[in-house]
């Protein structure tokens, strides 16, 4: 069994955070498939652009975003940073903000969680 939690940080102005958003979702589905792991997906930071972006259904990665939007949670204060607060509340992504205002990595470090970013 493994603990794992995707963060994604990258934004969504080039393709190379398009690529980094991709591989991050590759990652999560090994995870997803796996019944025996245990997967948290965190888009943090500028990531929490992507959210309301990927909610759109003719995004080109809505499927591969909805494949683990069941395992998706977003940093509370960074969705206010990044004005995407109430689009990834209408979307029924959960926020984070047990450490003061944003996720907690030491908790899931804590957890046995490996922490992996994109």
């Amino acid at each position: 069994m493994t603990n794992a939690a995707i963060v994604i940080l990258a934004g969504t102005e080039s393709h190379s955070d398009t690529g980094r958003l991709v591989n991050g979702f590759e990652a999560a589905r090994e995870f997803a498939e796996n019944p025996d792991d245990d997967l948290e997906l965190i888009f943090d930071g500028a990531g929490t652009q992507w959210i309301p972006e990927l909610e759109a259904e003719d995004h080109d990665y809505h499927d591969r975003y909805r494949s683990v939007s069941d395992k998706a949670a977003a940093c509370d204060y960074c969705a206010g940073a990044f004005g995407v607060e109430d689009a990834i509340d209408d979307a029924g992504v959960v926020t984070i903000d047990d450490n003061e205002g944003h996720p907690s990595i030491r908790s899931l470090i804590d957890d046995d969680y490996e922490i992996i970013t994109y």
